[in-house]
């Protein structure tokens, strides 16, 4: 299994010697500058990768092995195969991403939103910080801030009660905070940032569209672009729904296992694939992490590994250390790891240690939310012990 790092680019806080420091040897990134829906030039994503993979005399090589991710316009997944537009620009990216022979291409179907949480500093006893998502607060959100039409009938009584109570103790400074975090687009995220008014009119333009009609959108996207990437020997990873639930009332398709095998039945070329991540789909109590990875094992290309701990109600989760949490990440590494050497050499899985915990210097610096440098190291030495235990040091 090989090392992978998500790094967001020259501008972003973490620089390609930080990286090299950690011991991650592959490099996930994305030409996050090109505005949604414009298709990458070949030129462009050279320069990235000349950047990533020109090693000066005295360093570790690196190689920039994932793109993650090339953004899905909202058309897309509005309209599925009626947006040609769209899904030929995304086609020309992958093929730019292809002739620069990197392999694998992360990407979501989530409608709207990206990955959302209504915390990003939540205080852990050890004194750093994660991510969390707080369902009453979500819900206070959704009724009396965003104030969504339909709201209420997702909600049950008692849900809309405790939300109401969330919000009358909320100040204006915590309501301006939630509305960021949850309408504007995070760092690394695939969303536009979006106001209050916006972001009521993007929810509108879902009206009357299902989980049958989004999963038939996005199988008719992969139709026409699976082709593609099965002809330059690309592997396409679709990421789950995260958190794996409905969100303001929107279908997501990508949360459990029988929703990864509708699709890989719908179209079973091997270039269709999973990007496997623990602390997403771990969110969901039914959801058995190291049972799906049997299942999907020749699916998997990419693999996001971090740990969720679900609390109370089982709805409301934040962002674990590594090793703690709800994810038996040794059970995880075992099935990963035999599918990889099941392999060989040539097809190996790449995987990142996915959301760190902000602590150390970190809490006094600017960090992308979900990204510090300092916690993600320490889960990336935490899976490394764990592959070396199982006898299969990573590349």
């Amino acid at each position: 299994m090989r090392q992978g790092w998500r790094w967001f680019g020259p501008e972003g806080p973490v620089t390609l010697d930080d990286v090299r420091q950690t011991g991650a040897t592959n490099i996930v990134s994305s030409l996050h500058q090109v505005p949604i829906g414009r298709a990458w030039t070949e030129k462009e994503v050279r320069e990235r990768q000349s950047l990533i993979e020109t090693t000066p005399g005295d360093r570790s090589a690196l190689v920039w092995s994932v793109v993650e991710s090339i953004p899905i316009p909202d058309a897309v997944k509005r309209k599925g195969g009626e947006a040609k537009a769209e899904i030929e620009a995304w086609i020309a990216s992958l093929e730019a991403v292809a002739a620069c022979g990197i392999p694998i291409i992360c990407y979501n179907f989530m409608p709207v939103v990206d990955w959302t949480r209504t915390e990003l500093d939540f205080v852990t006893p050890t004194g750093a910080t994660a991510m969390r998502f707080d369902h009453e607060r979500f819900a206070a959100f959704d009724l009396f801030i965003l104030e969504r039409p339909d709201a209420a009938q997702h909600y049950s009584d008692e849900d809309r009660e405790r939300a109401r109570v969330v919000f009358e103790a909320m100040s204006e400074e915590e309501i301006a905070e939630i509305t960021r975090i949850i309408t504007s687009a995070l760092p690394g995220s695939t969303t536009e940032p979006l106001t209050i008014p916006a972001f009521r009119e993007k929810l509108v333009a879902y009206s009357g569209i299902d989980a049958a009609r989004l999963r038939r959108h996005l199988i008719e996207f992969l139709e026409a672009v699976t082709p593609a990437a099965e002809a330059r020997s690309v592997k396409l990873t679709l990421h789950p729904d995260d958190p794996p639930r409905s969100l303001f009332g929107l279908p997501r398709i990508a949360s459990t296992s029988d929703d990864y095998a509708a699709l890989f039945d719908a179209v079973p070329s091997a270039a269709n694939g999973m990007c496997y991540c623990t602390g997403s789909l771990g969110v969901r109590a039914d959801n058995d992490l190291p049972a799906i990875a049997r299942r999907f094992a020749s699916r998997i290309h990419f693999a996001h590994l971090r740990a969720t701990t679900r609390e109370g109600d089982g709805r409301t989760f934040h962002e674990s250390a590594h090793l703690e949490g709800d994810v038996d990440m040794v059970a995880v590494l075992r099935e990963l790891v035999a599918e990889d050497r099941r392999r060989g050499a040539q097809d190996t899985i790449v995987f990142r240690s996915d959301h760190g915990h902000r602590m150390l210097d970190d809490l006094s610096k600017t960090v992308t939310p979900g990204y510090p440098a300092i916690g993600r190291m320490r889960g990336l030495a935490e899976l490394r012990g764990i592959l070396h235990a199982l006898d299969a040091p990573p590349t």
